[in-house]
């Protein structure tokens, strides 16, 4: 991982000193581990000349459309699958005619720049967009999307360049706008395993994997791995706020893709007003209380430049965003109402950084550095806000339209960055062709 990281950033040939085992669960071992693993290692990286060198040459890189492989479905898959070009499931094998019917469905020049992807700093063009999305299964209608995406992901915002961290980052999509309607892209119930939402999330992946160089075990260091890149789109007819799209200042007649990340997916509590209090209060208390729970507290709190890599993208099903907005609540009452009140008692907060982030200070040391505001200078028992700004918190309608779920996702270290969909000249009549069969 450090010598990608370092190969990034110019450095070729790092070389590194590495500790044996997991730091942060040694205590008595590191001083010994220090002097008789990597003092030597230090002290030859130091002072040897580097071994195998070579002559230096690069490769001769090669041409976009060369055929690398001629062979039978199996015989593809297994070449691809020995090069880790695959994310170990079948591929469809990139032919030069199928990617030729994906370019239709794009303005740009097969061989143009959308972006540089880090860490392999490698340029993402549609040419080799469309390889990868044939391989995910994609249809050439959904190549407008994933240039989007790539374009987000790309942009520095993003963040791109820290997801290979192990606590398992992975990154998702989220559309907005007519074409959800124009591609049959799922919004309702189990989205993210319908239509072509898969597909879709699938190229995504293998783009970060082939282009922007990011594989498991070598720089992409999840510990237990990831599930695959996923798609969401917001269900715009059942929400009774503003689609996530026009709450960013686009026009709701634009597509546009949301190109996120999350380190939590799991259980999707249910809401339910009880006796004593409405369905509204009673979702807004859950919600606050998932958010204490799901994310790392110590960087949730965090303020400064990297606060909004700390994002927490709030899913709700059509029947919890309506009985909120029912009780007169918008989006910005409820992020405001989970500012205020998602909170944890100071003591709580200072546990999960002792013994979940060792390497953290104290609150008090945070706030003499500025991370953490003077709000955090009170008595363990007191209770203090476990979000920065309300403006961290994202909501995006879409799931079971009869369910009364919520799911919370945390970045952790990207910021969600959203780009318009730009669909080639004669995109209706593409569309219709593509309806057809």
């Amino acid at each position: 991982m450090a010598l990608s990281a370092a190969k990034a950033a110019g450095v070729e040939g790092l070389r590194v000193a590495e500790y044996p085992g997991a730091v942060g669960v040694h205590m008595s071992e590191i001083r010994e581990m220090i002097k008789k693993v990597l003092f030597d290692q230090i002290v030859a990286a130091l002072t040897e000349p580097e071994k195998g060198m070579g002559t230096g040459e690069k490769p001769t890189p090669r041409s976009p459309q060369e055929v690398i492989f001629k062979g039978t479905l199996e015989e593809v898959n297994q070449f691809f699958f020995q090069n880790e070009w695959t994310d170990g499931l079948a591929i469809i094998p990139p032919s030069l005619e199928g990617v030729e019917k994906f370019l239709r469905y794009t303005n740009y020049p097969p061989e143009e720049e959308i972006a540089t992807l880090p860490q392999a700093n490698r340029k993402a063009v549609p040419l080799n967009l469309a390889a990868n999305a044939i391989m995910a299964g994609c249809r050439p209608e959904h190549l407008p999307i994933l240039i989007a995406a790539v374009k987000a992901i790309g942009d520095a915002h993003y963040n791109l360049n820290n997801i290979g961290t192990t606590w398992g980052v992975v990154p998702y999509l989220l559309i907005n706008g007519p074409i959800i309607k124009q591609l049959g892209i799922a919004r309702q119930g189990q989205l993210i395993s319908k239509g072509p939402n898969p597909a879709i999330g699938r190229a995504l992946g293998l783009i970060i994997r082939n282009i922007a160089g990011y594989q498991p075990g070598k720089n992409y260091m999840g510990t237990f791995g990831y599930p695959l890149v996923f798609t969401l789109a917001e269900n715009e007819d059942e929400s009774p706020w503003e689609p996530f799209h026009v709450e960013h200042g686009f026009d709701r007649g634009v597509s546009t893709v949301t190109a996120g990340a999350t380190i939590t997916w799991g259980w999707p509590p249910s809401p339910y007003s009880r006796l004593d209090k409405g369905a509204a209060q009673s979702t807004l208390e859950l919600l606050g209380e998932d958010i204490t729970k799901k994310p790392c507290l110590a960087r949730l709190a965090e303020r400064g430049p990297k606060a909004m890599r700390n994002m927490v993208t709030l899913l709700l099903a059509p029947p919890v965003a309506k009985s909120l907005a029912a009780a007169g609540y918008s989006k910005k009452d409820v992020k405001e109402y989970l500012y205020e009140n998602a909170r944890v008692p100071l003591q709580e907060l200072e546990w999960t950084m002792k013994y979940g982030l060792p390497e953290v200070s104290t609150s008090k040391e945070r706030v003499q550095s500025g991370l953490f505001s003077e709000d955090y200078l009170v008595e363990p028992r007191q209770r203090v806000r476990v979000l920065s700004s309300p403006d961290i918190v994202h909501i995006v309608v879409c799931g079971d339209p009869n369910r009364n779920r919520i799911m919370t996702l945390w970045s952790g270290y990207v910021q969600p960055v959203t780009k318009p969909i730009e669909p080639p000249i004669h995109w209706d009549d593409l569309c219709k062709k593509a309806s057809s069969g």
